[in-house]
Order: C-alpha cells, then structure tokens, then sequence
C-alpha cells in the first residue's frame, strides 16, 4: 500500500497534518485591529470625561461618577476591542482541512487568545510611551483627581500623600512659615502692637518649647508657667490669663498638627484604596475582554469554514 493511503484507498494529507496550527499573520491582524479600537475607544473616553469635569465647585460630575463611569469605559473598551480582534483573528486563519471539530474549535480559541495578549501588551507599551505622556500633560489637575482609575496616577496620588504624612510627622512643630509661627505670634498679641529684638527672641524660644512638648505628647507645667511668665510680661496680662492663653494656644497648635496628620493619612490611605480598586476592575475588564476574544474568534472560524474559496456557503 502506498504510503500515506489508507485502507479505503483515500490519500491522508500529511502537509496540513504536519503544519503548525498558528495563523500569526491572523492574529497580528486581529490584535492591529483590537489595539486600534482600544485606542480609539480610549481618547473618546478622556475626551468624554475631561466634559464632566468642571474647576466650579457643585458643577460637573461627581469624582464617584466620574470614577464609576470611568471603570465602565474601560469594561466596555476591552470587550469591543477584543471581540473585534479575536474575530478578525479566527475568521482570517487558514482552513484547516483534515482537522477534528474539537481540535479546530480549540485552535480558534487559541487564536483569540493570543489576537487579546499581543493587542493588550502593545496597547499597554504604546500608553505607558507616548501616548500616556501626551494625555497626562493635557489632562489639568483636577481631572487627573478624578480619572485615578488609571495606575500611574493613582501611584502618583499615593506617593505624594504619604511623603506629606511622613513630613508632617519628621517636621512637626518646626517653626517656619506653617501654622507654628502663627500660634506662636498669638501668644504674644497686645493692645499696644510693636515688635523689638527681645519679642523676636521669646517669640524663637515659645516655638523651641512648643515644638519640644508636642513632641514629647504635651505642654509641661514648667513650661507652661515659664512662658505664661514671659508672656505676661511682654503683653502686660495677668499671670492667670496669660497661662490660659499659653494652654489655649498650644492645644489649638496641637489639634492643627494632628489635623493635619490625620488629613495626610487619610489621603494615602484613599489612595491605596483607590489603587487597588483600580487594579481589581482593571483585571476584571482584561479577563472579560480575552474571554471575549476567544469567544468571538470561534465564531469567526465556523463562519470561514462554513465558506469555500469561491465565496460559496458550504451546508
């Protein structure tokens, strides 16, 4: 018997058997189309949610719906673009003949896939490139705020609250021109007004003593009596209301570090929030659109195979 015929006398092809079954030209073809879609679909996106946001307060979008919208975009994105890549990718390859219905059904499947893993990689180096550059310099600070489904500026949100926490908790009660040298000029407010060296100098000491005791966690008496001494005397108060200008003082100085401590923490913890939601919806949307791709590049492959080359339907 001659080789390659079989027992009913039929020739085996052994080429189409021996080929490989990947169709790279489809599936570069698909993922062109997918990535182009996407980035398309993308900047009309920017476009649409750069108009919801508006610098007036209790005008525009809120940042929730902004946010919402956002992560619906991008959901809505992956699965048009997918879907049209993974389509081009299975109704372009080759026809395979010879080849069992699952084996081509999987090969389809496979196709879609990998039209979704080459549009995804070169979608996401073309964002992180040029294209992210150009849309992070156009987009105003605002709209930034409220786009932090995106990872870079959502890392950037988190880097920059938790250095302000960090330095709010290294430098607190420094004076400079913060809210220390305000409070510390309050202690020393008069009828009279008027400011000499001496002020200055108790002025530099009260900031020492007040930056000291919030760092050891509260005015001591001694130091509390000290500088209600010296504030009686530069303000001409009694010693009893220039000690309770000194408590005052210092807890309204404490509360407004702490104040602010707290407001930088909650930030890069909103941050992080935001960060990992991001990332969450983000693997979300990347796993319905190669669901998708693979999905739609079978559906592709029956209609190609369900066609001859002539362009006649085959029953």
């Amino acid at each position: 018997m001659p080789e390659g015929q079989t027992a009913a006398g039929a020739f085996t092809d052994y080429t189409d058997a021996n080929a490989s079954g990947v169709s790279w030209g489809a599936i570069f073809a698909g993922a062109a189309a997918a990535a182009a879609l996407s980035l398309i679909l993308v900047i009309l996106g920017f476009g649409l949610g750069l108009s919801a946001v508006s610098p007036w307060a209790n005008n525009g979008a809120s940042a929730t719906t902004i946010g919402m919208s956002t992560i619906l975009w991008i959901a809505f994105t992956q699965i048009a673009a997918s879907g049209l890549g993974g389509y081009l990718a299975g109704r372009l390859r080759v026809k395979w003949a010879n080849v069992h219905g699952d084996e081509v059904y999987f090969r389809d499947t496979a196709h879609g896939f990998f039209a979704w893993a080459v549009a995804s990689l070169a979608t996401a180096a073309f964002f992180t490139s040029a294209v992210g550059s150009v849309l992070s310099g156009g987009i105003p600070a605002g709209a930034a705020a409220a786009h932090t489904a995106t990872t870079a500026a959502t890392s950037a949100a988190t880097t920059a609250a938790t250095t302000a926490a960090t330095t709010a908790t290294t430098n607190r009660g420094e004076q400079d021109s913060g809210p220390t040298g305000y409070f510390v000029d309050t202690l020393f407010r008069s009828p009279q007004g008027g400011s000499d060296a001496m002020a200055a100098a108790s002025r530099q000491e009260a900031a020492k003593i007040f930056a000291n005791d919030l760092r050891s966690g509260g005015l001591s008496p001694e130091d509390s009596q000290y500088l209600s001494q010296v504030v009686a005397k530069r303000t001409g108060l009694s010693q009893a209301d220039a000690e309770k200008r000194v408590n005052d003082t210092y807890a309204k100085f404490s509360k407004a570090i702490n104040d602010a401590e707290t407001a930088a923490k909650e930030a890069a913890d909103k941050a992080r929030k935001a960060a990992a939601y991001s990332a969450l919806w983000m693997f979300v949307a990347l796993l319905c659109g190669a669901f998708v791709a693979s999905l739609c590049a079978t559906f592709g492959g029956s209609q190609r195979d369900r066609s001859d080359f002539s362009g006649r339907r085959t029953i």
